[in-house]
């Protein structure tokens, strides 16, 4: 594996969501992590809920983990 986790969360839309991308590929916009888990499953891991919290796998960008709406981004 590389030095950079293969999957990034990136920081929250101002409309909600995150972007999600697989190896630099646009999985979609996540919602929540139902929705990151299908992106993983579709991208070809299967465990995906065991991933979200290990670095080496995946990078939260910008905002806390597991968080989705703008709304509740803290200043």
């Amino acid at each position: 594996m590389s030095a950079f986790p293969p999957i990034v969360v990136h920081r929250i839309s101002p409309s909600g969501g995150r972007r999600v991308t697989v190896r630099d590929q646009i999985m979609g916009l996540a919602h929540s992590d139902n929705d990151l888990m299908d992106f993983l499953r579709r991208a070809g891991l299967p465990d995906s809920a065991a991933l979200l919290d290990d670095p080496t796998w995946i990078e939260w960008v910008g905002d806390r983990r597991h968080e989705y709406d703008p709304l509740e981004i803290v200043p």
